[in-house]
């Protein structure tokens, strides 16, 4: 097993593709621990150099070290999000603690961040191109922002505080995993499921046997707050039970249980900010972020939240009317009632639209037609590459010149063992410095049709596809020297752009007529329909806004708690409470789109951790492009090009705003974002 381990070389498959076909769980430890003794050696070597520091035998040896866990790391924390088992779980849960560990050695020593400083002093005297001077400052400041500047004793405290909150991020995400898995709602009478589609009924079906259910009908539930089901099935209690499902999640008691963790996580991210020199986990995280405050988070968010709640509650109005005196509006019927005005107010009915957005309809004649146009690459699947599940499919993606650019992998289908949500990551990153060509993943979780029925999304799921392969073409259009910085190694608050710009293609008119067609019939969606999609977009935008921004506000009075704070809070459900009150987001019938105990976006891993607001700070950037292709004439390849080789290409090769900057010309406006999410004529 060790000697023959797949990933102590590199893959000789096309782009280096692991080679899932031959990895063994068993494969994974091993590769692991020889992964990170040869980048302890490797780094040792470097800061051990009798030589004074240069840009190569210091910077450019450490870009060059790790290759081992670098292989092993993509491939592995792919197959746990996306089918994982208990086995992997175990294995994950000796891991993480230890590359913490292994992360904390190398950014907190001393002779290898001296050599660093050193070369930051002599900076401009180097005289180095764009890209190896931002390579030099992006070491200096994570250095510095990793701990390197603390005394012994705070770098004893400091490793302590990183393993554990490593660990407990883990533990967090497989409870959420587990628990999304074991809550789904469970019915007997296919009468109880009225009003959803036949093909959805049969999914129910599907789901309850994956369960080992003998009869019945399981609704699954995903990540978020809201589960689609709820804008169809016609029966009240129902509907109550799978809300209630869904937003209980976490903080019931039991082994799904994730309050403790929460309270956990919070304090030591609070410690570990104080300790790194900072207010509050969210001042330590906003300062390498665009935004680079919480006052200008804050600030953003201040201009939105008011005008967001004034929207929902008008739209809670014309809910309440369609109701009538029966009942009082709650959160189970938002989207029932709100399915309802759409078809009365816009002729619109999600189940309707459904059989118009065929999966494969939709990737091949939808996703990959855009790009084709915008961008001039097309897609060949190639089933003779190995995946890692049946369900993933791999794909090669050729470039504007024909030659070979890297491979998608689309895995789209839920899973007991994939985590919840939507997720783009790559297995291989694109480098000049190793030669290598990028192999990227995008992960959804849609319900899987009836062996031999087409699968059929809704329109947030057509959105979701169309949203994850813009992380795809970021991932594939990089071009960089040094793999730190390539595809979508990018600020938090940055890395949304791309992806949320790419969503714009789903309902342009000539993208829509080629892939909008009616799986049986082959007719294309009515225009009329197409008219009054495109007439719906900002319905119910009042919600979506509050419900995202509620989250989002959530996130920040969590990671705004200084240490004292983060002690003196006991209960977590009351917290927050108490602080979407605060925030002026506590809607009774808007629940956030995430709740915190089942957050896995901030708690599950620091990436989105005081970030959630990066959705909508990227939205800003979005908007204001998407503006700009509209008046230049849509999908045009000169428009594709510019936005690819001036923006895509970089990668985070260049300080992102700079980025923006260069390629749009001036700074990002926030008008054309209140104008899409009809918020500017709100006081």
């Amino acid at each position: 097993m060790t000697t023959d381990n797949p990933f102590f070389a590199a893959s000789d498959l096309p782009y280096q593709l692991p080679p899932f076909d031959r990895i063994e769980t068993g494969h994974y430890l091993p590769a692991f621990e020889r992964g990170m003794a040869e980048q302890r050696a490797e780094v040792e070597a470097i800061a051990s150099l009798p030589e004074p520091p240069t840009f190569d035998n210091t910077l450019v040896a450490l870009e060059r070290s790790g290759r081992v866990l670098q292989r092993v790391s993509a491939a592995f924390f792919n197959v746990t999000s996306s089918d994982t088992s208990p086995e992997l779980q175990e294995i994950e849960s000796r891991v993480v603690p230890l590359l913490s560990a292994h992360g904390d050695a190398i950014m907190l020593d001393r002779r290898l961040f001296e050599r660093i400083e050193q070369l930051y002093a002599q900076r401009d005297a180097l005289a180095l191109d764009a890209e190896p001077a931002w390579l030099l400052e992006r070491y200096h400041t994570e250095f510095v922002r990793a701990g390197a500047r603390l005394s012994e004793q705070e770098h004893v405290r400091l490793r302590e505080l990183n393993a554990e909150l490593a660990a407990l991020a883990t533990e967090f995400g497989n409870k959420v995993r587990d628990g999304m898995k074991a809550a789904a709602a469970v019915v007997e009478d296919a009468a109880d499921l009225a009003g959803l589609s036949a093909d959805a009924v049969a999914a129910a079906e599907v789901a309850a046997r994956d369960r080992g259910l003998t009869g019945g009908y399981a609704l699954n539930l995903i990540l978020p707050t809201a589960q689609p089901a709820l804008a169809s099935l016609h029966n009240r209690e129902v509907r109550e039970r799978l809300h209630t499902a869904s937003v209980g999640r976490g903080s019931a008691g039991g082994d799904h249980d994730t309050t403790a963790l929460v309270l956990r996580i919070v304090r030591l991210r609070a410690e570990r900010a104080r300790l790194l020199g900072f207010e509050h986990h969210a001042a330590y995280n906003i300062a390498d972020n665009t935004a680079r405050s919480v006052d200008a988070v804050q600030e953003m968010l201040a201009k939105l939240a008011p005008a967001a709640v004034a929207n929902a509650r008008i739209e809670a109005e014309d809910l309440q009317e369609a109701i009538g005196d029966a009942f009082t509006l709650q959160p189970w019927d938002w989207a029932y009632y709100t399915e309802q005005i759409r078809r009365d107010r816009y002729a619109i009915d999600e189940a309707e639209l459904r059989p118009y957005f065929e999966l494969e309809r939709v990737l091949c004649d939808g996703v990959f037609h855009a790009a084709g146009q915008l961008y001039g690459i097309r897609f060949q699947e190639r089933p003779d590459l190995p995946a890692y599940h049946g369900d993933a499919r791999v794909f090669e993606v050729f470039d504007r010149d024909g030659g070979p650019l890297g491979l998608f992998i689309g895995d789209f289908f839920t899973r007991p063992s994939k985590r919840g949500g939507a997720w783009a990551n790559a297995l291989v990153p694109q480098s000049r410095l190793f030669g290598t060509a990028p192999v990227v993943v995008n992960n959804l979780n849609i319900n899987r049709a009836p062996e031999g029925e087409p699968t059929l999304l809704t329109l947030d799921e057509v959105r979701t596809l169309f949203h994850e392969f813009g992380h795809a073409l970021h991932t594939l259009f990089s071009q960089v020297h040094f793999p730190k910085f390539a595809g979508t190694r990018v600020p938090r608050d940055f890395v949304e752009y791309p992806s949320q710009v790419n969503e714009v293609w789903m309902l342009w008119p000539e993208v829509l007529a080629n892939y909008a067609t009616h799986h049986r019939t082959g007719e294309p969606l009515p225009q009329p329909v197409v008219e009054r999609l495109q007439a719906a977009e900002q319905f119910n935008k009042g919600f979506a806004t509050t419900e995202y921004l509620a989250a989002t506000l959530l996130d920040l009075a969590w990671h705004t708690l200084t240490v004292e704070e983060a002690e003196a809070v006991t209960d977590v459900l009351a917290f927050e409470a108490a602080a979407l009150e605060r925030a002026g987001v506590a809607v009774p019938f808007v629940p956030p789109r995430y709740r915190t105990a089942y957050f896995a976006h901030i708690f599950s891993g620091a990436a989105y951790s005081a970030g959630y607001y990066s959705y909508i700070w990227s939205e800003v950037l979005d908007a204001d492009t998407v503006d700009w292709l509209t008046e230049q004439g849509g999908l045009r390849r000169e428009l594709g090009d510019a936005f690819r080789d001036g923006l895509l290409a970089k990668g985070g090769s260049a300080d992102s705003m700079e980025v923006y900057r260069a390629f749009r010309g001036r700074d990002p406006l926030i008008e054309p974002l209140l104008k899409r999410r009809g918020l500017i004529s709100v006081p």
